[in-house]
């Protein structure tokens, strides 16, 4: 049965263009499908908008959004604006698909918009949005759950950088930025500090960590659905340099490997721990897992609760057969949800026996 999704995506990030890639490519996927789609699209500015011309990336390339109606997400719905910003129209929809990279849209605040719109999300709940997004708390959390990871600092300032005992080379990440953003080798003190200062340029922290030499990426998504986790085969992806970089990911200058050629025994290791931390953590929609292999020690990185592109390339063999992937994300939602608005919501009476001044200012 044909479903009305609204795809939201953008935000304010600097992944706001590569999230543009991922909503149009998703919307056209659920198109494709049979499913109405109504593209909600963020601005780096915080405003919304929607309308069928934001399906096709090339709307975006001016970053002129004046024609485009705004939108509000409330009541189970998207409400689509006029230009004087009046609501036009109302178009209920079953459930909203976060495609957002980066920033609040990834790190909780659409997951919790959609809990207060009362629309079902087909993606990772605040709680570990908010979690993942933060490297550090990432960090804290793989070693509560018995997870490697690699050695850290985690540094504020460059003050924090001064007093720190640091064993080179390291890299160096900001704590919630994605896609590569900031991410630099640092061989000596010198090219430490400016990567550190350049970090906190686009971000509050950072993290130093041990570079791992002889290093090998891989790459483990799952997702949750028909009552069950299910990860995909890992991918190896290959570095134009010492890490993966932006370019490496975007820009064509890096390559992969898929199914990664890696002994079964580490293979075996990557789909565990990658199911351990989603189901430990009831986690819902699509995540990618980051590792680093080096010999036989297997480090989990980075866990991406909106990846790029939703990891269709992980997870199915072309964007036709992503349909039944997203397809089925999306009827876990609408099952969630169902079970979660049939909860009594609990109402105490404290208020009938209180009286009615009780809290104006000046009153004993």
């Amino acid at each position: 049965m044909s479903k009305t999704i609204a795809v939201i995506f953008g935000g304010v990030s600097n992944e706001n263009e590569i999230s543009v890639i991922t909503g149009t490519m998703s919307a056209n996927v659920l198109k494709s499908g049979g499913d109405r789609v109504i593209p909600v699209y963020i601005s780096t500015e915080g405003n919304f908008y929607t309308g069928e011309e934001l399906l096709n990336v090339s709307s975006f390339k001016s970053g002129d959004f004046t024609s485009f109606s705004g939108a509000i997400v409330a009541n189970g719905g998207v409400y689509v604006l006029n230009r004087r910003g009046r609501v036009k129209k109302f178009i209920s929809v079953d459930a909203a698909l976060n495609c957002c990279h980066g920033g609040s849209g990834e790190g909780g605040a659409v997951s919790g918009l959609c809990v207060l719109a009362k629309i079902p999300l087909a993606g990772a709940g605040a709680f570990e949005s908010s979690l993942f997004i933060d490297k550090y708390l990432t960090k804290l959390a793989l070693k509560a759950l018995g997870v490697t990871s690699v050695e850290y600092i985690y540094i504020k300032s460059l003050d924090g950088l001064k007093k720190a005992k640091i064993t080179f080379p390291v890299i160096v990440k900001p704590v919630s930025l994605g896609s590569s953003i900031g991410v630099e080798k640092a061989d000596d003190m010198q090219m430490l500090e400016r990567a550190v200062e350049s970090a906190l340029l686009y971000d509050g922290a950072v993290i130093v960590e041990k570079y791992i030499e002889n290093r090998r990426e891989i790459n483990c998504a799952a997702y949750f659905a028909d009552g069950e986790v299910i990860t995909s085969e890992c991918e190896e992806a290959f570095t134009g340099g010492d890490i993966l970089s932006f370019e490496d990911k975007y820009e064509g200058g890096g390559r992969s490997v898929m199914p990664a050629d890696i002994p079964e025994k580490i293979s075996s290791k990557i789909k565990k721990n990658t199911e351990l931390v989603y189901s430990k953590l009831n986690m819902r929609g699509i995540v990618r897992f980051d590792y680093i292999l080096s010999g036989e020690t297997v480090y989990l990185s980075e866990v991406n609760t909106v990846p790029g592109s939703l990891a269709y390339y992980l997870l199915s063999g072309g964007f036709k057969d992503f349909y039944k992937v997203l397809d089925g994300v999306i009827a876990q939602a609408v099952s969630d949800y169902k079970a979660f608005a049939a909860r009594p919501v609990l109402r105490t009476g404290i208020l009938d026996n209180i009286p009615s001044n009780i809290t104006k200012l000046g009153v004993k």
